[in-house]
């Protein structure tokens, strides 16, 4: 019967995700892309008035009327694309993970629908992949007050659908072997001093990377009394993962290019 199983087991295909559909690959995560074509004001006014964490907002720029939307505050809950299905849509593409809080936020004109500055960050991670992972890189992960549901995507990062492992990236149990800080959750009062000591215990140079909407805004939590605030109001941030919460791809295109970035800004400083 063994035999059976490991006869099965070395026929079958892989199963594991190519690179190149990581990178880039947001499906499930429920995050919105705006339609262009029927963005009107109407439809961007009633989707700012149902976001529960105030995502999407107008904004009067001199005669401009302009549709701001931020992904770090977006949960995915799916209400401006209830109420403006003709202005909004789930997003199956989403290059915006492991990069700074304000690439974040996206700007697009009302009524002609042109974004405002729309370059998307590139996806050209995945040709130094095997330069930057030469050595291992080491994390820690961080839960700072959240509900864990970022914790369970984190955990399928370890099947052998998206083995992280196989960039030579590894979870370890103490800051102190950890070249990465993965945090989680919005910071709670009682575990602020926490976060910070978890910081201090990592050794230099040191990268963190915010997690979910709740890690990189405080998400549904920020007017919370309970919450400090988002992780950047606690430590520095060199990275953001949106998404409420993030897929297991969107965290390794995250992580990846948060290496990436901080990689090449070492080789030419």
């Amino acid at each position: 019967m063994i035999l059976d199983v490991l006869k099965n087991s070395l026929a079958a295909p892989s199963r594991l995700i190519p690179v190149e559909a990581l990178l880039g690959n947001c499906q499930g995560s429920r995050l919105p892309e705006v339609l262009p074509a029927g963005l009107t004001p109407s439809a961007a006014q009633l989707a700012a008035e149902v976001c529960p964490t105030a995502a999407l907002a107008l904004e009067k720029r001199g005669e401009r009327l302009l549709l701001k939307l931020d992904y770090g505050k977006c949960i995915g809950c799916g209400r401006c694309i209830q109420v403006a299905p003709e202005a909004f849509d789930r997003a199956d593409r989403f290059t915006r993970v492991g990069v700074s809080r304000e690439s974040l936020i996206r700007y697009w004109d009302v009524p002609d629908g042109a974004e405002i500055g729309g370059t998307a960050p590139s996806e050209g991670v995945r040709i130094e992949i095997h330069k930057l992972m030469g050595r291992a890189l080491n994390i820690r992960q961080l839960d700072a007050g959240s509900c864990n549901g970022c914790e369970a995507e984190i955990a399928a990062l370890a099947n052998p659908y998206y083995d992280l492992e196989r960039f030579g990236i590894h979870f370890v149990a103490s800051p102190k072997h950890a070249d990465l800080l993965l945090v989680t959750g919005p910071v709670t009062r009682n575990m602020a001093a926490a976060v910070r000591n978890t910081y201090e215990a990592v050794p230099e140079p040191r990268l963190v990377v915010a997690v979910g909407a709740c890690g990189v805004s405080g998400g549904l939590f920020a007017p919370s009394h309970a919450v400090v605030g988002p992780v950047s109001a606690v430590i520095p941030v060199d990275g953001y993962i949106p998404g409420c919460p993030p897929t297991p791809a969107m965290l390794v295109a995250g992580i990846l290019r948060v290496v990436e970035r901080h990689t090449r800004q070492s080789r030419h400083p």
